[in-house]
């Protein structure tokens, strides 16, 4: 409805929404073992270097996307006072993205 003496303002922003693509966590699982010889003691620490180092991978991929999800998020939320300072004191090919 357009009242007379008004004028019709402009548009509101567009919004982008971020959906978090992290990954689900998931259990680590380290299986049991009952050697019976060296070579299965061996073979169960081989075994166990391998399921921690695939657990260590999944943890590392968890918290570098965490990270990047909150780096996203502060650049998100910065005011404009706050993007103009940063961009005062740095050169323009290194000013943040705000």
């Amino acid at each position: 409805m357009l009242l007379s003496g008004c004028t019709q303002g402009p548009h509101s922003p567009e919004v982008n929404l971020t959906v978090s693509g992290c990954p689900k966590i998931t259990r680590c699982r380290l299986a049991s073992s009952a050697p019976k010889n060296n070579g299965d003691l061996s073979t169960a620490l081989d075994e166990a270097e391998a399921a921690w180092a695939n657990c260590a991978d999944k943890v590392d991929t968890i918290v570098t996307c965490q990270e990047k999800d909150d780096e996203q998020a502060a650049v998100l939320t910065k005011s404009p006072d706050q993007c103009r300072a940063l961009r005062a004191g740095q050169s323009r090919s290194s000013a943040p993205v705000c």
